[in-house]
């Protein structure tokens, strides 16, 4: 565990490496197209009073973008390593902070929970049902402001350890898990009819996922959703196709929402 430890302290990035990742973050200006009333705060300015706060950047990422380049929308994950939840069935996960912003005025500063599964380095969108989002607007800006929402975040985390632990406690049979897998696809394939191998998509990737908890289910079914490597057919073009990585932020985040909706509808 030590081990695992250190090498998470290691996975916080330097303004370097965010830079790299999402020049945008970076902008020190606003999109030329923003009205003269826009109060321009850079995202900079958050992660250094996240800082202050003891979360720190595990990751950064920005949306391709063919006009207003610089300006355009952009994720920093946060995480504070002095905050752990070790659930009911010992698995151990990191709240995680996400934060969206862009520099063309049309982002508030949003802040969505989520969590940094330690044995599979897998990082969970908590839905926007169990834990709402807050967000904070450009104009009026303070490190007050920033501070009393991160306080508000981490007054619900039990909410958060319920949600796990309840997971962790429901078991499907293969019928259940199966029907899951089936409708878990739709969060990735919108309108798209598929075949895929539902049983090879419940097969664990890893022994600590074995039980056929909820839980364990939700988090094999997500990363292979996520990390792509699975074969599929779409049924109309009946081409076979593996499916890729998902690369662009936002529909990670919505498949993640969307799949931990899913699960807490099997939970109830």
């Amino acid at each position: 565990m030590e081990n695992q430890f250190l090498v998470m302290k290691n996975q916080f990035l330097t303004k370097n490496e965010i830079r790299s990742k999402a020049p945008s973050i970076f902008t020190l200006q606003a999109a030329p197209t923003v009205s003269e009333k826009y109060t321009h705060i850079p995202t900079e300015k958050i992660i250094d009073d996240m800082n202050l706060l003891g979360w720190e950047v595990s990751d950064a990422k920005e949306v391709k973008a063919r006009k207003d380049v610089g300006f355009q929308k952009h994720l920093v994950v946060f995480r504070n390593n002095d905050i752990q939840i070790t659930g009911e069935n010992g698995d151990n996960v990191y709240p995680q902070i996400l934060l969206t912003n862009s520099h063309d005025g049309k982002n508030s500063f949003t802040f969505t929970a989520g969590l940094f599964r330690l044995i599979c380095s897998n990082g969970l969108v908590i839905s926007t049902q169990t834990f709402e989002n807050m967000r904070i607007r450009h104009m009026g800006y303070s490190f007050e402001e920033l501070q009393q929402t991160i306080k508000q975040m981490l007054e619900r985390l039990p909410l958060t350890i319920e949600a796990m632990n309840h997971l962790a406690q429901v078991e499907l049979g293969q019928e259940q898990a199966l029907d899951f897998a089936k409708r878990a696809l739709g969060t990735r394939f919108k309108g798209e009819e598929v075949e895929v191998d539902l049983e090879d998509l419940l097969r664990p990737t890893r022994k600590e996922d074995e039980t056929p908890t909820l839980w364990n289910i939700f988090n094999t079914i997500q990363e292979k959703l996520i990390n792509g490597g699975f074969t599929y057919v779409n049924v109309e073009s009946t081409k076979l196709r593996k499916a890729r990585r998902i690369k662009n932020f936002q529909q990670d985040m919505k498949i993640n929402s969307e799949l931990f909706e899913l699960a807490m509808e099997y939970a109830n």
